[in-house]
């Protein structure tokens, strides 16, 4: 998962603004933070050992653990749920697109909404909402309302990352605040992690409908944690909701050439990500592997690499430039889809933890450079990134699905190396016209030199 640490750095330059008063009720009036400096606002902030900031950041921890438990929790099932179903792969992975695409929909209009409602009213029905779904998803008679109620959930759930770094920019002091977004974050692949290992192992022993019910109860606790210990916002500031203005904002972005490369490079690496964890499950419990649900639940202990990597990122991006980093990130992933085609178990979880390093490594490259892209409208930004980002995901588990169908995980890795030639080619693009307009501007320079000396030598 990746996933929510887009617009981290977007939400920092709101906060700068969002200081000020209002008389909602996640809000209230505060005279030195109206009046006053700067600084005088962030001493009503939260900080760590400040009243509060524990609360605030287990409720967040929680929110997190519970959108990605929920938005990925058909994922390890597919095997049981097309075996029950008597549905192929294809069909089945709809269960996780579904979620997916009806985030990547309603991430947008959800993160204006909350401008207007406020982030903390925003993830609490988002969270409520989706886990009350849960508890009805086991219960879906059929494959079309089972995909039914997951596009819904997806949706509701857009609610989570639309809102949450907002909140946490406004209310947690500048200093902190990286601290306070990496628990989020933690939280986000954690849940990611634990609802389908939960799942996994529930349904080796249950079905896949206990499982998923098992899921929806972890989440209905975490949406619970999250409203009770989650602090009432002191620094949200409303503001009214123009769809006239937040069009012109996207499309101002999406006519940006820099930041399309970077929607279309996270959706291309998220294509694989999603095609290769929605499919792997059919392949590790068929010969010559054969686990059962819960083993093939556990592979996805895998995610822990992800963590390491995207804190690697940055460094990799100061030694190795963004591109350089991307290139890097590519190879890995492609390396791994390689060793994934042996029919050796030990070479499969190497290839698998290669792709996920590959795939984190990009992400986290390509979705911090799009906050630097953007100069106005960054949270728009941001999730639009993350609108392309699902969209990805959701792309990549059906196609995943349906090449695996036709042509077994041969189909399903030629469908990510694909992905990663689409990404090389975006990012081979932006070098060329980044080295273009560097000899353009070497060139201006010398002529301006030129035109500068000859004034000098006739003065």
């Amino acid at each position: 998962m990746p996933p929510a640490d887009t617009g981290a750095s977007v939400v920092i330059m709101r906060s700068g603004a969002s200081t000020s008063s209002s008389l909602r009720p996640e809000s209230r009036p505060s005279g030195s933070a109206a009046s006053g400096s700067a600084c005088d606002s962030d001493d009503t902030r939260l900080m760590p050992g400040g009243p509060g900031y524990r609360r605030m950041s287990f409720a967040l921890f929680a929110a997190g653990v519970a959108t990605f438990a929920l938005l990925y929790s058909t994922q390890a099932l597919l095997p049981a749920i097309s075996d029950d179903l008597g549905v192929t792969p294809g069909q089945a992975s709809w269960t996780v697109s579904a979620a997916t695409g009806g985030l990547a929909v309603a991430v947008v209009p959800l993160s204006a909404l909350s401008e207007r409602y406020g982030r903390r009213t925003t993830m609490t029905a988002a969270l409520c909402v989706a886990a009350l779904l849960a508890l009805l998803v086991p219960f879906a008679p059929s494959l079309g309302w089972l995909t039914a109620l997951r596009a819904v959930q997806g949706a509701a759930l857009a609610g989570v990352p639309a809102s949450a770094m907002a909140y946490l920019a406004e209310e947690v002091r500048p200093k902190a605040l990286i601290g306070a977004i990496g628990l989020f974050v933690a939280g986000n692949s954690i849940g990611g992690m634990v609802g389908r290992i939960l799942a996994g192992w529930v349904a080796q022993a249950w079905g896949w409908r206990a499982g998923l019910a098992a899921v929806g109860v972890l989440a209905v606790l975490c949406a619970l944690t999250f409203r009770l210990m989650v602090p009432r916002a002191r620094h949200f500031s409303a503001a009214p909701v123009s769809v006239r203005a937040l069009g012109r904002t996207v499309g101002a972005h999406l006519s940006n050439p820099l930041l399309r490369r970077l929607y279309l490079i996270g959706g291309l690496f998220m294509t694989v990500f999603g095609a290769v964890y929605t499919v792997v499950g059919y392949r590790l419990a068929e010969h010559p592997f054969s686990l059962p649900p819960g083993v093939v639940g556990s592979i996805f202990l895998i995610y822990l690499v992800g963590t390491v990597s995207s804190a690697a990122a940055g460094k990799l991006v100061g030694r190795m430039g963004r591109r350089g980093a991307l290139y890097l990130a590519v190879g890995t992933t492609t390396i791994g889809l390689l060793l994934t085609l042996t029919s050796s178990l030990t070479a499969v979880l190497a290839g698998l933890v290669l792709i996920t390093a590959g795939f984190f490594a990009g992400h986290a490259v390509a979705s911090s450079a799009v906050s630097r892209a953007a100069k106005t409208g960054r949270a728009q930004a941001s999730a639009l990134y993350q609108t392309a980002y699902y969209l990805g995901s959701s792309i990549g588990g059906t196609l995943g699905a349906l090449a695996f169908h036709a042509a077994g995980w041969d189909g399903t890795v030629l469908l990510g190396f694909l992905a990663m030639v689409g990404a090389v080619s975006v990012t081979l693009m932006g070098t060329r016209q980044a080295l273009a307009a560097r000899r353009s501007a070497a060139v201006a320079a010398v002529a301006a030199g030129g035109r500068g000396s000859a004034m000098a030598g006739r003065v």
